[in-house]
């Protein structure tokens, strides 16, 4: 029996032009190599699986090939390389950062460092997961990778560079790998398949790409383990199996319940979906990212961002052109904040459906704010149409007569809020009997809506012109001195600034106060807050706004009672109260100047 070889070791790339998605790494390297033009330290760092200890043993075959190719490419003929392919290399060391990363490691390293190669042009040293060593093999290194032999070359690979001390990078050319895009790992799983022979479907290996991010070596380890789950044949949907995905379709469906505001259709979904073995983090965060394609889709500059199979993609572009973006977003918003709320709470299937009821109820909240931008969305939800689980009678105003019609329980609350609080029909403007004119429900039920919304503009235009009075100099001096004396009786220490301070009305809605100086401003604008909230008050204007600026010509009046010095208010206290003058001469008191 053959022994198995995982498609991660079989396929690994031989030389720069087959490394997959790092085309501005190894075009460089290439050049260098072509123009003798290396540097003796180099730093790759990037995400897992990307090539960076595949790009270091290539770089090291190919520098000491003994006929490279015009292009900086190694023969793989030549006795170097096929020691090289054959792991017998004396001329290549490998070490792991993270099983020899103490001082005394290092300082093997180094000794080796001294010796000349046997053969070949130069040594190299590969350092993997460098960002493991300690901080004093780090420093046992510095000199080394400062000045090392004109033969030795050192390539430290890393995933996190920024654990690497900065006099470790200051000696290095530094590489950054990025994480392979999906279309290159498709191609890529594809040509292996075709060596494999194996049978896959292209939406199949879009599914992996997708669940890999960017990781080839990760896709490679995902293949190899759905081709023995399958015996060999891949399809889209036993990979969703596979790999635990739910299927777009099923956020479609959420979509058309969202639309419908149809509670007990998702309510019912989700309840298949968990019975499947689903989790409710996974169905939020699978419908999140089917809101944010959604979005992306509306936008034919933005499709570029749709990461999806194939056979999805059209049907995407077709759903959200029919999708309203206020909704979408809306969405978004209550699907975020459900996941950050499902690892604290503790009946996470309670969220998941609160927050189903939610997106359920969102398409006639968004419908309502955009006939009235001056609706805010919590009271456009308040009015949302209840699910009609089990009949609720109405609670009905006590007025000492029976209603002479009883209401549907199937009617909105707007409708119930009319019906319950209903005012004489000469008050409204509505014919007494318009409910027995033979309309359909739905237009019911939207007049009584268009009559609510009308009912709030009005209420809303009487409290702005009630509230917004203009303002007159005479009230502005009154609510003045009555600001200034509620500052006396509190002694606050800013009520001689507001005394010498004059007020100048500017417009009906806006006045200015001048001060003498900067220090009076200072103390006027510690009370702007408690100021403002006076006189919006007191003068019935809610859109009240003044400044305060300084104005040199204004003159202090002269406070009305003299500043007394200490000789002075002793003799004032002993005038008050003789009985301070027998105490300062029974203990021999003197005055502090």
């Amino acid at each position: 029996m053959e022994k198995f070889i995982v498609s991660a070791r079989k396929y690994r790339p031989q030389t720069f032009d087959t490394i997959v998605g790092q085309s501005h790494i190894t075009t460089t390297l290439k050049n260098a190599i072509v123009h003798q033009q290396l540097a003796h330290a180099f730093l790759f760092c990037g995400p897992r699986g990307v090539g960076k200890t595949t790009c270091a043993r290539i770089l090291a075959k190919t520098i000491n090939c003994e006929n490279p190719s015009k292009t900086g490419e190694a023969c793989d003929q030549c006795e170097s390389c096929t020691s090289y392919n054959a792991g017998k290399s004396l001329n290549y060391f490998e070490l792991d950062g993270a099983s020899n990363n103490s001082v005394d490691d290092i300082r093997d390293l180094v000794a080796q460092v001294r010796y000349v190669p046997q053969s070949g042009k130069y040594k190299v040293y590969v350092i993997d997961e460098v960002h493991m060593l300690s901080s004093s093999a780090f420093n046992a290194f510095l000199k080394t990778l400062e000045e090392p032999p004109p033969y030795a070359i050192f390539i430290l690979a890393t995933t996190e560079k920024h654990k690497i001390l900065p006099t470790i990078l200051s000696r290095c050319q530094l590489f950054d790998f990025k994480r392979i895009a999906t279309e290159e790992i498709v191609g890529h799983l594809e040509k292996i398949c075709k060596l494999e022979k194996i049978k896959a479907e292209k939406a199949a290996l879009q599914i992996i790409a997708q669940k890999c991010d960017g990781c080839l070596r990760d896709a490679l380890s995902i293949l190899d383990k759905i081709v023995s789950f399958t015996n060999g044949e891949l399809n889209y949907n036993n990979t969703l199996e596979h790999l635990n995905i739910l299927d777009e379709d099923y956020y479609f469906q959420f979509l058309e319940c969202m639309q419908q505001q149809d509670l007990s259709g998702a309510m019912l979904l989700f309840n298949d979906i968990n019975q499947k073995g689903f989790e409710g983090d996974i169905v939020l965060n699978g419908m999140a990212g089917f809101i944010r394609n959604l979005l992306v889709s509306q936008d034919k500059n933005a499709a570029i961002l749709l990461d999806v199979v194939d056979n999805q993609r059209e049907k995407y572009i077709q759903t959200a052109a029919k999708t309203d973006t206020g909704l979408l977003i809306s969405a978004l918003n209550i699907l975020s904040a459900a996941e950050i709320g499902y690892k604290t709470t503790g009946n996470k299937r309670l969220l998941v459906e609160l927050t189903l009821i939610k997106l359920c109820y969102l398409q006639q909240a968004v419908e309502l704010s955009a006939t009235d931008a001056s609706l805010s969305k919590k009271k456009i939800i308040e009015t949302a149409k209840p699910v009609a689980f089990r009949k609720i009678q109405p609670i009905v105003r006590n007025t000492g007569k029976e209603p002479k019609e009883k209401l549907s329980t199937k009617e909105t609350p707007a409708k119930l809020i009319i019906a319950t609080e209903k005012k004489p029909a000469k008050e409204n403007n509505i014919p007494a009997k318009e409910e027995n004119t033979g309309q359909p429900a739905s237009r019911k039920k939207l007049k009584s809506l268009q009559h609510l919304r009308q009912q709030i503009i009005d209420e809303q235009d009487k409290t702005s012109k009630k509230n917004n009075e203009p303002l007159l100099k005479e009230n502005l001096d009154k609510a003045w001195a009555a600001y200034l004396k509620d500052l006396k009786n509190s002694k606050s220490h800013s009520t001689l600034s507001f005394e010498s301070a004059q007020v100048r009305i500017i417009d009906a809605n806006s006045f200015e106060i001048m001060t003498a100086n900067s220090l009076e401003k200072q103390f006027i604008e510690q009370n702007k807050n408690k100021l403002f909230d006076f006189l919006k008050d007191t003068l019935k204007n809610k859109l009240l706004q003044f400044t305060v600026i300084v104005d040199e010509n204004i003159k202090r009046a002269p406070p009305k009672e003299p500043h007394l010095n200490s000789t002075e208010q002793l003799q004032k206290m002993i005038e008050l109260y003789p009985a301070v003058k027998d105490l300062k001469d029974k203990l021999d008191l003197d005055i502090d100047y």
